[in-house]
């Protein structure tokens, strides 16, 4: 499964609770730190370019490039009850963020199930999923970008 140390870490959190309700704890837990990309950086309405195709909770996502040649992402969720994805968007910033774009663009998207488990609608699913594609998109356009 493609993915980065942290995000491993962080997945391991996740599959250490058999029981969905805990899991979903957890989850709100991790919604709760979601901060909105900063205005310094985008402000609404934003552009259509950053928002993740077939997500239903409007979500815009929006790639720092740092000196170091990562990526830092930012991201807006539009919809208020988007609980969901702005706990996904907090996984992936902390658990991608900041990485080797390497090992960013070697994202699978299916460790969403791990997170929401596979009851998971199929709406909800593919916007979720499209959040991580974006992600992995945009790391691997950096590393075009820079001839890697």
């Amino acid at each position: 499964m493609g993915g980065t140390v942290r995000l491993e870490e962080i997945l391991s959190v996740f599959r250490s609770f058999d029981d969905v309700g805990a899991r979903s704890d957890l989850l709100i837990e991790f919604a709760e730190r979601f901060r909105p990309v900063p205005e310094s950086m985008a402000k609404p309405p934003y552009s259509s370019e950053h928002r993740v195709p077939g997500c239903e909770s409007e979500v815009y996502i929006f790639p720092e490039h740092l000196a170091d040649g990562t990526i830092k992402f930012h991201f807006a969720v539009e919809n208020p009850q988007g609980i969901s994805a702005k706990g996904l968007a907090v996984v992936l910033d902390e658990g991608v963020s900041g990485e080797p774009l390497g090992e960013v663009s070697q994202l699978e998207a299916d460790f969403v199930y791990e997170i929401f488990g596979r009851g998971l609608s199929m709406g909800k699913g593919r916007g979720l999923m499209g959040m991580v594609n974006m992600v992995r998109s945009l790391a691997r356009d950096k590393m075009q970008s820079i001839g890697r």
